[in-house]
Parts: structure tokens; C-alpha cells; sequence
């Protein structure tokens, strides 16, 4: 085999930019004129939103490196500078795509379908009418203008909130320009929806920013206007947490949140129409440098699309919204999920299968006599879950509860500070996580007190236990009574609870300290069989990869004739099509209607293939940084399961976004009436339901078909 230097930065790519490529392929969906016109409009707020958080997060992180000093290269060999740089650079493009879309393709078919929004210019008399008294009675008494003199001075600006400024001169008096502002009520709707004339029954929708421009004058009386504009700010919101020196995490943390509203600037939006010279004031007084300055050709902030997407009355324009089949083969007609599982393991696939069993096996759990104990981890719960719910009741019915509640979940921080009080109080023992790392993996062990002497059930997760987003992520969950799993959940509640390590694991693999470890070893045990001219192969499904260790087995895997596909939704800093490098390796992204989240890995093993699912992708942070499992299936019909997955989503021709020799991804062409166009989220619904026809038949005497919802009649 011949030698190569896997070290070389140009095999690696920039994790930034590669990100920006997969919000590129977000907004390539909102392009899709495939799509139905609301899924576009969707899939726009989302890149948007998308956009927020990599401001906020990753630009912010470059910035305080630069502030730093730090002048280590990435994986690729580029500085923080030369990162910000670049990135920045490709946000401007980025970000003009955005508005081209927005105004060039989904404006005009919106107004098509009846959804009208507008200029204040456009609206006729009557309509002008309707919507001054709105203001007049309704935004005016809720705003607070807020003038800025030598006696006050700029004030604070908070994060990602919409405001209005102004250049205003006195009637009277000096020629002085001073400067106001005003923030659009975040508690009133963005969009008015202005009623139509008889000829005009649905209405129109105008910006709250264009009706408080429109009316500016009211708020400044004594004052000429000169200029007004919108503008939005976006601020580091990256916690900068110290937790060897915090005496109590969660107190630490509360305070640092409300620092989040005033970090340092890293991105000012603007309309593109806006006077130079108040722009020039407002830019300076946020400290915010040219590149950081986004102009932009209509209205700012594009998250407000989502409140489109949920307008009633326009179903026809959406893809019909999936449910899964309220009840699942192995559960069928089974009262007593505990009885399920001690059958054999059962794997979930989530949300094409109900989440409603996780939250059954909790619930259960908290009121069966025979359960001593529940123990969990939580690193993001619902509004409102039902899975809380049952730990504090089964904590008030005198059960053992232990919950691990990651505190540093990022922008999910003040919830899960607010859970885990609720949980204390109602006689739960909440444990805050390790010093210095995350704690992200997603297991669940009851023990119950049986017959046979004492019994463990374990449910192992690649994604959270949020019932509201497990009906949008696709994941992986695991239900065993299997000992040698229930001895290592154990294991891991014992070790993350006090200072208890285990001398080994049966099952298991966990973060940090063995599991990136274990996957170098599947990955380099490949390669050995692949020279040893034995069946090799890996599939691997996450959401990123950048890990430059294990890119570099991955490459040296390839070199030895491994047949390698990665399925990645997200960032990839691996290369493909590299002569003598990664010939063999295969890059898809699939972005569809439902966020591709669950981690599942395949290893040929020279014919007699294994499989892992986990809570971790290969990054520095997950295998470095965080408490994270990964866990085999080893029963042969729930690998077959995975197997299907991982098969099905290599053939997706539809959502599927193939990376090129040249690191672009490139959707797959169908050409031909007879070529197959396959839509592996759709296929995976279909046959759900079908499955649960199937048992349904099976097991009633009299079957009632349940509809698919996402079938239209």
C-alpha cells in the first residue's frame, strides 16, 4: 500500500465552511420546486434560523480567538483570522441567496395563493384606516422610544431583537441631528393582517416595522424625522462558564444567560435602503466592523416565515403532516410494557414509530409497585413533558429517582435549570453533570424487583427525551432487559453520580475516556480485513463528521480498498474522490422533511457485520468533551432493521446530496419516465403504517384500516 501523509491539511476541509454548505443545501429545498410552496417557505425560515445560531455561536467562537491571540490552525490549516474571513465572505453570498429566493421565487407564487404581504404604500384607504388605529390602539401605548443625547447615552441593544432607529432634528431650535430608537414589540405579531374590501376578501399582511415607520412622526413630536431604518443585532451568546471556580454550577449559569442579551456584537442586519449616515452611527456605537455589516433586500430577521407556514387555512400548500400509528407491532395489545421487553429487545424508530413508548415505559415504570428505581439523563425536554411529569410522580410515590439534567444543554439552559428545581422539590436526586464536560448521552435504567430476584430494563437513545422534537428527528432507541446491559447502565449512573469507574464494559462504549478509541479500532479492524482480502465495508450515519483522527483511519481504511459510505447530514470535513486517498468513500447529505439526527454505524467484520447505534458523532467534541454511549444491536432481525435504514438511505434519489470530487454536493439526477425516484422519509411513513396494518390483521378478529395521514385520499 502506498504511503500518504493523511496529516496534510488540503484532505480536510474547513468545518465552518462546511456548514455554510449545509445550509446551503436547507435553502436548495427552499428552492425545490418540487416542494410545496409552504414546505419552501419552511425550509427558508429554517436556514435563517440556522444562521442565527452560527452566528452566535461559531462566528462568536472565531472572534474570541481572535481577541485571544490564538493562532493554532484548524484541520484544514486555516487560522481563526483567515477562518472569519472566508466565512464571513461566504455569509454575504449566503445571505443574498436567502433574499433572492425570498423576493424572486416565493413572494410572487405567496401572493398567487392569496397570502398577500405588502407596502404601507400598497394598502387603499380604507385599509390605511384599518391599520392606523391598530397602531394608534394598540402598538403605540406598547413602545418605548428612546432618545439619545449627551445626557443618554446609546442604549443597550439586545440580542437578535428587532429595532427602529432614527435621525431626528428639533422644529425648533439647533440644527443638531440626534439619534432615536425604538424596539419592535416582540410581543405583538410581526405580520398584520390588514382585512380586504369586498373585491379583496383576503386581506393583506404588512410588517409591525412598516406600520411604526409609517407612523415614526408620533413618536418624536417636537422632532423632524430625517432618516428611519429597522436594524438587528446578533451578540456572542457562547456561555463563558468557569466551573472549577463556580461554587454552585446552577447558580453560575443562571447569571451567565442574562449576560447572553448583551454579548459583543458579531452581526449587524440592515435594509439595504438605509441613509448612510445613520448607519455609520449605528454600526460605530455597536462596535461592529464592515464585514459584519449585512445588507439585506427586504425585511430582516427571515424566522418570521415559520409564522406563515403555521397560517390556517392553507394546508393544501404543505406536505401532509405525518403521525405515526398510534400503536407499534411489538407493543400491540401488550398492556404492560415491561412484559414487551422481557421478550427480547425492541428497537424504535423514531418518529416513524410512536415516541409514545419511551413515555410509556417512564410512566409505567413510576407507578408500578414492583419498580425500586428509575435513573436518567435529560439534556432536552419539551415545554411541557410528560416524561418530567412521571419521574416527580414516581419520586412522590417513593421510588428511588435519579436524573442527570444537563445544565450547559446550550439555549436550553433556563429550561432545564427550571426542571431540575421542579424535580428536587418533588424528591428527585438531580445530579448537574461533570466538571468540564457535557453530559449528552441518552439512557434510561429502571430496576425492578421481580420473581426472579432483582430485573434491569435499559433504554439507550441517539436522540433526546423531548416528545415535541421526536416527531421531527429521525432516531434510534433501544429497549434491552439483556444483564450485561443493565450491569453497565449501572456502571454508567455509578460513575456519573460520584467517582465509581468501571475496570471494564460488557456493551457499552462511553465518551471520553473509551469510545473514540473503540471506533478507530472498527475502523482499523476493516482495513485488516480488506488486506487480508475478507468482506469489508463501513456505512456510517450521523449528523457530522470532523474529527481528524478518525478521518484519518477513514483514509487509510479507503487506501486499503475499504468500501466506505457516509451518510452525514451536517458538517464533513472529510474529502471524497482524493486519487490514492478516498477513492472509496462516499459523502451523502439527505435534508428532507424530518431533521436526519439518529447515529447508526455498520462494520462488515469480514461477513459476519456488526452494528452500533450511538448518541455521538465524530467530532472533537463529542469524543473528547461530553459523557456519550454507543451501543451494539446485536439481535439479527433488529439488525436487519438498521440495515434497511442505512440501504434505503444510500438509494434515496430525491432529498439525497451527493458530495462531488470538488467537495460541492450535488443532488442526484433522475432522468428517464422509468427511472426509480426514491424518498426515503417517505417510503419509511408508508411502511410503518404498513407494518402496523400488518399486526393489526393479525392479531383482531376485525380490522380497521388506520389512515395514513400523510396519503392523500
Amino acid at each position: 500500500m502506498k504511503e500518504i501523509n493523511v496529516d496534510s491539511s488540503k484532505y480536510y476541509t474547513n468545518r465552518e465552511l462546511s456548514w455554510i454548505q449545509f445550509n446551503e443545501r436547507v435553502l436548495s429545498e427552499a428552492e425545490d420546486e418540487t416542494n410545496p410552496l409552504l414546505e419552501r417557505v419552511k425550509f427558508l425560515s429554517i436556514s435563517a434560523s440556522n444562521l442565527d445560531e452560527f452566528f452566535m455561536v461559531r462566528v462568536a467562537s472565531l472572534k474570541d480567538m481572535i481577541n485571544a491571540e490564538y493562532k493554532k490552525p484548524d484541520i484544514s490549516g486555516m487560522t481563526a483570522s483567515k477562518q472569519l474571513k472566508a466565512v464571513l465572505k461566504k455569509l454575504h453570498d449566503f445571505t443574498e441567496h436567502q433574499y433572492e429566493v425570498y423576493s424572486e421565487s416565493l413572494l410572487p407564487l405567496l401572493v398567487e395563493n392569496g397570502i398577500k404581504i405588502c407596502d404601507m404604500g400598497e394598502l387603499k384607504e380604507k385599509e390605511l384606516d384599518y391599520a392606523e388605529r391598530y397602531f394608534d390602539e394598540v402598538v403605540f401605548p406598547v413602545l418605548t422610544p428612546m432618545a439619545v443625547d449627551s445626557s443618554r447615552p446609546f442604549p443597550l441593544i439586545r440580542n437578535k431583537t428587532l429595532n427602529i432607529g432614527s435621525l431626528v432634528k428639533k422644529k425648533e431650535g439647533k440644527d443638531d441631528v440626534d439619534f432615536a430608537t425604538v424596539q419592535v414589540p416582540d410581543v405583538l405579531p410581526r405580520l398584520l393582517h390588514v382585512p380586504g374590501s369586498e373585491e379583496d376578501k383576503v386581506g393583506k399582511l404588512v410588517f409591525l416595522e412598516d406600520l411604526i415607520m409609517h407612523n415614526v412622526d408620533k413618536l418624536y413630536l417636537n422632532y423632524d424625522i430625517i432618516a428611519s431604518a429597522p436594524y438587528r443585532v446578533e451578540r456572542n451568546a457562547d456561555l463563558s462558564i468557569d466551573e472549577d471556580e463556580a461554587e454552585d454550577l446552577l447558580k453560575e449559569i443562571e447569571k451567565q444567560i442574562k449576560k447572553r442579551q448583551w454579548g459583543q456584537a458579531i452581526r449587524l442586519e440592515v435594509s439595504s435602503e438605509t441613509d448612510g449616515k445613520l448607519l455609520k452611527l449605528i454600526s460605530e456605537e455597536l462596535k461592529v466592523d464592515d464585514n459584519e455589516i449585512f445588507k439585506v433586500n427586504g425585511p430582516l430577521d427571515l424566522t418570521f416565515l415559520m409564522k406563515l407556514y403555521k397560517l390556517e387555512g392553507y394546508d393544501h400548500l404543505k406536505e401532509h403532516g405525518y403521525r405515526p400509528p398510534s400503536a407499534v407491532p411489538e407493543f400491540m395489545g401488550e398492556k404492560d410494557v415491561f412484559k414487551v421487553i422481557g421478550k427480547g429487545d425492541v428497537l424504535m424508530h423514531h418518529p416513524y414509530e410512536t415516541f409514545e413508548n419511551v413515555v410509556r415505559f417512564v410512566e409505567e415504570a413510576a407507578v408500578d409497585p414492583q419498580v425500586l428505581a428509575i435513573k436518567q439523563t435529560l439534556y432536552r425536554v419539551s415545554g411541557n413533558s410528560p416524561i418530567i411529569a412521571a419521574l416527580a410522580k414516581a419520586a412522590d410515590n417513593g421510588k428511588q429517582v435519579t436524573v442527570l439534567v444537563e445544565l450547559k444543554a446550550r439555549f436550553d439552559e433556563e429550561n432545564n435549570i427550571v426542571w431540575a428545581k421542579m424535580l428536587e422539590k418533588a424528591g428527585c436526586h438531580v445530579i448537574y453533570g461533570l466538571v468540564g464536560l457535557k453530559t449528552h448521552c441518552k439512557i434510561t435504567l429502571v430496576v425492578r424487583k421481580e420473581e426472579d430476584g432483582i430485573k434491569r430494563y435499559v433504554h439507550l437513545a441517539t436522540g433526546n427525551y423531548n416528545d415535541s422534537t421526536a416527531k421531527q428527528y429521525t432516531d434510534i432507541g433501544l429497549f434491552t432487559c439483556a444483564p450485561a446491559f443493565g450491569e453497565d447502565a449501572t456502571a454508567v449512573f455509578n460513575m456519573l453520580s460520584g467517582y465509581s469507574e468501571p475496570l471494564g464494559w460488557n456493551k457499552l462504549s462511553l465518551a471520553p475516556l473509551w469510545l473514540k478509541d473503540r471506533i478507530i479500532d472498527l475502523i482499523r479492524r476493516e482495513k485488516e480485513h480488506a488486506l487480508n482480502r475478507e468482506p469489508a465495508r463501513i456505512v456510517a450515519k450521523m449528523n457530522a463528521i470532523c474529527h481528524k483522527d478518525v478521518i484519518k483511519e477513514l483514509y487509510l481504511a479507503s487506501c486499503a480498498g475499504v468500501k466506505i459510505d457516509l451518510i452525514v447530514r451536517g458538517i464533513c470535513c472529510l474529502k471524497t474522490g482524493i486519487p490514492g486517498v478516498s477513492e472509496n468513500i462516499t459523502v451523502r447529505s439527505i435534508v428532507g422533511n424530518f431533521l436526519e439526527h439518529s447515529r447508526i454505524f455498520c462494520f462488515e467484520n469480514g461477513g459476519s457485520m456488526e452494528f452500533y447505534a450511538s448518541s455521538a458523532d465524530w467530532m472533537p467534541r463529542n469524543l473528547e468533551r461530553r459523557v456519550e454511549i454507543l451501543f451494539p444491536i446485536e439481535n439479527d432481525d433488529l439488525k436487519k432493521k438498521l440495515w434497511h435504514i442505512l440501504d434505503l438511505e444510500l438509494r434515496d434519489t430525491e432529498k439525497a446530496h451527493i458530495m462531488n470530487d470538488k467537495g460541492e454536493y450535488v443532488k442526484t439526477e433522475i432522468t428517464g419516465d422509468d427511472a426509480e425516484r426514491i424518498n426515503s422519509q417517505k417510503i419509511m411513513c408508508e411502511e410503518a403504517y404498513s407494518q402496523a396494518k400488518i399486526y393489526k390483521n393479525r392479531n383482531t378478529r376485525v380490522f380497521i384500516p388506520e389512515k395514513n395521514p400523510n396519503v392523500k385520499s
